[in-house]
């Protein structure tokens, strides 16, 4: 066989794009779930890639490309045998290799965003190892090895089904035989809203992604070295950006439109959800057809996470069910309606006729049937032996420290508190232990100062963090030069509009606010509440509170000087 360099570079570079692909998804789950689960979910995309490696060698890539019959490939141990049958023009076997084991991997890390945060550790490694032995390879042979279904004229160009749909279904029966995390529904069954703790980790993560998704499509063209080739990847390359555009516009008007305000985090969901619809057919379609599946991915993709939050009750963090599992179904169905000819069989709309797309729906149901009846047996086969599910302390403490001694994944920065509980699921609570009487401190109360001493009063202003420059501001003209500043988190009697994420409304119980603490003595106590509420004012629900407390007395640490000496800067 003669090698082609231009086709062998073209599917290195593909396959180095789409290994780093398990960066942006390691980015978009860390930043749609919460802090004490930060290095589990590193971790656990680490792993689903090493885990993958070997076992796609051992035995994955023979029972995929193996020409063994229509339903399964061979048993070829370490990759030995002859594949010139399935081999692209011009690419070495080894370069094929690589190339397909990073698309296992996918398939197996999109599975760990939908089951995060109460996932055992060690269930995730023998799951995660089942999908690139037993699941992916073998669907992967009917649709990319000769199998029954390329057999039939199926067409999934860079795995919309056979990559996408399949990690999807995957995580759709895992989610729903581990249960929802505790506190996500109430005891009325109505759904709570996790807010992901780092949005910024999930922006990156989603364009990370988006990038790699040009080597993901682009370089399953596995060749470059003809015209017709080159035009293909160009095509190819416009239309995934083209979906991917089209569905977080459509996202952004819908959730306006839905929730008053564009979601953020279903925006950047959508650019994925484009992607994932358009990447069966991004080969086949004109670019007016990439922009209406990316139309239709982006309204689908938000109603596909509400029905699963609010009405199946099956709880996915980070929407991989609904992106990859319903996105890459219906993207490849409507391939069925929208490839120009090109490439493919004319679909329906361009006069078609109904044979491609039925093929086309036949073998998204095939696929969906066969993953979802081996992936049900091995998630119970783990869930009676070794359990599936994390314990419920150790979910409420964070996997972080329960699975891995990791006390936080964010040593010396400051996070926001998980205010969830057991007591939400209406279980105890969960305490490391108490203080023995012996050992507790007394409280000894400090003697009245002389009469006669200078009043001291001080107060505690809560405010919006938007409005503390104007409060600083104000009190710096009173005369007020101490102060300290803190970033606190406040409930109150919240009556304003509501909020949301992900479509669900978020409980305001817990908002960031801005405490400033401030001692005066010779500036009248009234000035200063008059000037505070002149600063914060606005008429909305939200603006502050101040609370106002006599003080024993003031100590200068540094002067030993008490009472009113002590709040002067004056040497």
């Amino acid at each position: 066989m003669t090698y082609s360099a231009v086709n062998t570079i073209w599917v290195l570079i593909g396959a180095a794009l789409v290994f780093f692909m398990q960066a942006g998804f390691s980015m978009c789950e860390a930043g749609f779930t919460r802090a004490k689960n930060t290095g589990n979910i590193l971790m656990k995309n680490l792993m689903d890639f090493c885990i993958g490696t070997p076992v796609f060698w051992l035995a994955g890539f023979g029972m995929m490309f193996g020409s063994g019959s229509a339903i399964i490939g061979t048993f070829d141990p370490l990759i030995r045998g002859e594949y010139n049958h399935i081999l692209p023009a011009g690419v070495p076997l080894w370069a094929f290799a690589i190339f397909q084991t990073v698309f296992c991997a996918t398939s197996a890390t999109i599975v760990s965003g939908g089951m995060a945060e109460r996932t055992k550790f060690s269930a995730y490694c023998i799951y995660s190892a089942a999908i690139s032995l037993l699941i992916y390879p073998i669907s992967g042979h009917w649709i990319w090895g000769g199998g029954w279904l390329s057999q039939m004229g199926f067409h999934d160009f860079a795995g919309s089904t056979a990559v996408h749909m399949v990690g999807g279904v995957c995580a759709l029966i895992g989610a729903k035989i581990l249960g929802p995390r505790i506190g996500k529904y109430g005891r009325d069954g109505k759904p709570r809203a996790i807010l992901g703790h780092n949005l910024t980790f999930a922006a990156l993560g989603v364009f990370i992604l988006w990038f790699c998704w040009f080597g993901f499509n682009g370089a399953s063209t596995v060749g470059m070295d003809s015209d017709a080739l080159m035009e293909t990847a160009g095509r190819v390359f416009f239309n995934t950006n083209m979906a991917a555009a089209a569905a977080c516009c459509t996202t952004l008007i819908f959730t306006w439109i839905r929730y008053k305000k564009p979601d953020v985090s279903m925006t950047y969901n959508a650019a994925l959800a484009g992607l994932v619809g358009i990447t069966a057919g991004c080969d086949a379609v004109s670019p007016a057809g990439a922009a209406i599946i990316g139309f239709v991915c982006g309204v689908l993709v938000v109603l596909s996470v509400e029905f699963f939050d609010k009405i199946a009750k099956i709880d996915d963090p980070v929407g991989a069910v609904s992106v990859h599992g319903v996105c890459g179904a219906v993207g490849t169905i409507l391939t069925g309606l929208f490839a120009t000819g090109v490439t493919t069989e004319a679909g329906l709309f361009y006069g078609g006729g109904l044979h491609f797309l039925g093929v086309q729906a036949a073998g998204v149901f095939s696929v969906a049937a066969y993953v979802a009846i081996i992936i049900t047996i091995v998630f119970l086969a783990i869930k009676y032996t070794i359990g599936l599910r994390a314990d419920a302390e150790d979910e409420i403490a964070g996997l972080d420290v329960s699975e891995h001694g990791l006390l936080t994944a964010y040593a010396g920065f400051a996070m926001l508190p998980d205010t969830v509980t057991a007591e939400d699921e209406g279980m105890p609570v969960m305490v490391a232990g108490d203080t023995p009487m012996a050992e507790a401190i007394p409280v000894k109360k400090v003697p009245a100062f002389e009469e006669g001493t200078p009043k001291f009063t001080k107060l505690e202003i809560v405010c919006k963090e938007s409005k503390f420059e104007t409060l600083k501001n104000a009190l710096m003209k009173l005369g007020i030069t101490g102060m300290t500043v803190s970033h606190v988190l406040g409930c109150g009697a919240q009556k304003g509009k509501p909020e949301y994420y992900r479509g669900v409304q978020v409980e305001a119980n817990l908002l960031p606010k801005v405490q400033v603490d401030i001692v005066v003595s010779a500036v009248p106590v009234r000035k200063v509440i008059e000037t505070a509420k002149k600063a914060l004012y606005t008429g909305h629900i939200g603006d502050g509170k101040i609370f106002v407390y006599d003080v024993e007395n003031v100590v200068k640490i540094r002067t030993g000087e008490e009472g009113f000496d002590a709040l002067q800067d004056v040497e």
